[in-house]
């Protein structure tokens, strides 16, 4: 099995639950009917129940009836034409997630707490440092011991240095340490965790604020990249995060993660949908080879539940 037909297994497994919802609903809704106005209105009602979000659930439903209204439909070819647009929805925001043009490339790493940030750091500093590249962690979330410690661990497996500091020290003064030492060393990438503690989302700001000026007095670019994690089973509350962070600091990029505990997957057309902000990675377990770059064709196929062959069958709808 190619490294390429594995991902897609287990992204299609991962995506098992989020696609069993949908398959098992148009299977329901498509037997033996045309397709009229109240079909295409249940298809809609599906849709959104999948977290793909309104106004993405009226447009796919409105070109579906476009193509077919009024002619029989299988559930098949329903989702191979859903699969085909939802594809087409996320390939401009499907970009990955590029550390030439500064060394060293900073990555500021957000999100709420137990979305997997640290997890998300550690598995890019292993896949950086399959590339060849010299790698830094900094275990800016110095208020969760936990997380200092998985980051550790992260720099034993994987022979990324790690800069640390004491719980309950100050992120802003560890993330400048870190790029000074990043820069003394010749690292090509540096990775930052930060805390997530939205109860106290004026604290969390000056925090971040804090990190990205003392940051800018070394490098006025950097962050170059900052990354906002995501994770798939809040559904919905996706968005709100993303709102949120994005009124913090200026998000240029996301990573969804869990996407394999979560029968809420669709959130991610959601999320291209309204913010169109570039996903980098997506992630269905905790291992290193379970978080890869974002492939539109892949995902949507595993979310419609269509097998990679299918793709190719003349039953496709136009």
């Amino acid at each position: 099995m190619s490294e390429k037909t594995g991902w897609f297994q287990r992204l299609k497994q991962g995506l098992s639950r989020s696609s069993s919802r949908l398959t098992e609903g148009l299977a329901a809704i498509l037997v033996k009917r045309k397709l009229d106005q109240e079909t295409l209105d249940e298809i809609e009602e599906l849709l959104i129940a999948a977290d793909l979000g309104p106004s993405t659930a009226s447009s796919l439903a409105a070109d579906l009836g476009k193509s077919r209204f009024g002619k029989e439909v299988t559930d098949d070819e329903v989702r191979l034409f859903l699969a085909d647009r939802v594809a087409a929805l996320l390939a401009p925001i499907a970009v990955p997630l590029e550390t030439a043009g500064s060394k060293p490339f900073v990555i500021l790493v957000v999100g709420v707490n137990g979305v997997g940030k640290t997890t998300t750091i550690g598995k890019l500093a292993e896949r950086y440092r399959g590339e060849g590249k010299r790698v830094m962690m900094a275990a800016g979330d110095t208020f969760r011991a936990a997380a200092v410690a998985q980051l550790a661990i992260w720099g034993e497996r994987t022979g990324a240095s790690v800069v640390r500091k004491d719980q309950g020290a100050d992120p802003a003064a560890l993330a400048y340490e870190a790029l000074e030492r990043a820069r003394r060393e010749d690292i090509d990438v540096l990775l930052i965790d930060t805390a997530g503690r939205l109860h106290n989302k004026a604290g969390l700001m000056e925090e971040l604020a804090k990190i990205i000026r003392v940051l800018q007095k070394l490098d006025p670019t950097a962050p170059q990249s900052t990354l906002l994690v995501l994770d798939a089973t809040t559904g919905q509350n996706a968005l709100q995060q993303v709102e949120t962070f994005r009124s913090l600091v200026q998000v240029n990029g996301l990573v969804v993660t869990k996407l394999d505990g979560s029968a809420k997957g669709g959130v991610l057309v959601a999320l291209a949908e309204k913010f169109k902000l570039p996903v980098h990675a997506v992630g269905v377990g905790e291992t290193a080879r379970d978080l890869q770059s974002f492939d539109p064709q892949d995902f949507a196929r595993s979310l419609m539940g269509v097998e990679d062959e299918e793709a190719s069958l003349d039953s496709k709808l136009p």
